[in-house]
Formats: C-alpha cells, structure tokens, sequence
C-alpha cells in the first residue's frame, strides 16, 4: 500500500511540472542543477552569453541556499527566523525578477525540492513579499500575486512529505 502511494504522489508531481510552461520546465530543471550542484549548469544550459552570466549570477545568488537549509530545519523555534526569511525573500526576488517562473505553482515546486518540504510554510509569505518588490515590474507583480491561490496563501497545515520527482535535463538521444 505504501508503494502504491508514493508511486501515486510522484505520478501527481510529474503531472504538476507538465503543466508548467516549457520556460518554467527549463527554469526549473537548471535551478536544480545550480542550487543542488547535480551538474555544470554553464554546459547543460547557457545557450548564449547572456544566459551564461544569468547563470553566474544565479550561482552567486544561490550561495545562501546550503546555510538555509540548516537555518529552521532542526527546530521550530523564532530564533534564526528573521534572518531565514530575509534570505529566502532575496533569494526568491532574484528569481522572479528573471521572468522565467509565472506563477507560485512554478515556484512552490522548486523551492520544495531546493530547500526540503520542512520550509513550505514559509513560500507564500516570501513569494508574495518578493512579488511585490520594485525589482519586479508592475504588470509582472500583478500577474503573479494573482497566481496564489486563497488556499496556498491560508493553509492551516503543510504536508511533511518530501518531493519524490526532481526533474533534469535529458539528452536528446535517451529521450
């Protein structure tokens, strides 16, 4: 029965990243690349110059993602707080402000598997707090505050359960 329901949730997961846009797909897949180091993002993705320094500058921009992951995980205390969120609100405001991810759903699902299932109370809060920063173009602000769902932004209660599906580049000749 256990396997079942896991096979099950990743199966809804996978259904939840096809939705996304092919942009958000890419955004996504490379995000995970840079922010959980699984390959060389330069080689796997910068089609141009300018997509290598966005991919520099991400790097950069990631750098707090590993001391993050250790702020809250181990306690449910206020003491590191603060700090968490602040880095959490810069480190989303970088990427919204790249106008690749369109919507909280897009943006839940990466930050889920970039910092752990323990840190999604916490994504509303940050999403909308980037989304409407100066950074962030008004008519772009607009559309993604409206991509938050009433229910996301009041949950009562989060699931626990780590994702199962990171998504990844695939080479042409194993798809």
């Amino acid at each position: 029965m256990s396997r079942t329901g896991t096979a099950s949730l990743t199966i809804s997961e996978l259904r939840e990243f096809a939705e996304f846009t092919p942009c958000e797909q890419r955004y996504i897949k490379r995000s995970l690349d840079v922010g959980l180091g699984r390959r060389d993002a330069f080689k796997l993705w910068a089609r141009s110059d300018d997509e290598a320094a966005s991919i520099r500058r991400q790097y950069i921009a990631y750098q707090d993602l590993r001391p993050m992951r250790a702020m809250l995980h181990d306690g449910d205390g206020l003491d590191g707080s603060g700090d968490f969120f602040a880095k959490l609100v810069r480190v989303t405001t970088f990427d919204l402000a790249q106008g690749r991810l369109a919507s909280f759903p897009a943006y839940r699902f990466l930050y889920e598997r970039l910092l752990g299932a323990w840190s999604r109370p916490w994504l509303p809060g940050a999403f909308c707090g980037a989304a409407a920063l100066p950074q962030i173009a008004p008519p772009r602000r607009k559309l993604l505050l409206h991509s938050i769902s009433e229910a996301a932004a009041t949950a009562p209660g989060w699931s626990d359960r780590e994702p199962s599906f990171y998504p990844e580049w695939i080479e042409k000749e194993a798809a």
